[in-house]
């Protein structure tokens, strides 16, 4: 469903393993990230009402998603650390499309995102089949089907505003085919997208 031409090697679940705190803090700034992402779209797109209300409601599902990280990592005795750097998501940025026709930039930021939450779906279903910890399977298994919403709800909206611009799904190809390269350098640490 996804069109990831490179899966994650199940056995970085066991790097996760070895520090639940940082997955958990890491998760937690994916999610935080995500939701300003979401608002900073809103922002250079507001004429596009459809698009706000449902990056609205999504940005805030984000921030409840944050919460909810939050919440495990409270629960299990330890701490939110200080947010770090994604440089798998630096990297795909580098490849988006920028000083552009705005529509152009638009389908690119959307893209973007959709190929962000396509990976964090891949992993969470990683995470959800492979860790040990039950709670945290479960955990993972709910967010995995929200992350394949917000993938598809991005990838929807590239399509509806790039069609008339562009051949959005040979551009999605494209995406499919640079994150594959980048995401070999990565599966190592014990980060959503590390």
């Amino acid at each position: 469903m996804l069109g990831l031409k490179l899966e994650t090697d199940p056995h970085w679940v066991n790097i996760v393993e070895k520090n639940i705190e940082e997955i958990l803090t890491d998760h937690a700034w994916c999610e935080q990230k995500a939701a300003t992402n979401a608002i900073s779209i809103v922002v250079s797109y507001p004429y596009h009402s459809d698009l706000v209300n449902e990056l609205l409601s999504l940005a805030k599902e984000e921030l409840t998603h944050f919460e909810m990280v939050h919440q495990k990592i409270k629960e299990r005795g330890l701490k939110l650390g200080f947010e770090r750097k994604d440089q798998y998501v630096n990297e795909l940025y580098k490849f988006m499309r920028k000083g552009h026709v705005k529509e152009i930039v638009l389908i690119d930021r959307l893209l973007f995102s959709a190929m962000i939450e396509a990976r964090s779906c891949e992993r969470f279903k990683v995470l959800s089949e492979n860790i040990k910890d039950e709670e945290l399977r479960s955990f993972y298994r709910e967010l995995m089907i929200s992350e394949a919403n917000h993938y598809t709800t991005f990838l929807g909206f590239a399509r509806k505003y790039g069609n008339d611009v562009e051949d959005v799904n040979k551009r999605w190809e494209q995406w499919l085919s640079h994150e594959s390269e980048v995401v070999k350098n990565y599966g190592k640490s014990e980060t959503v997208h590390g």
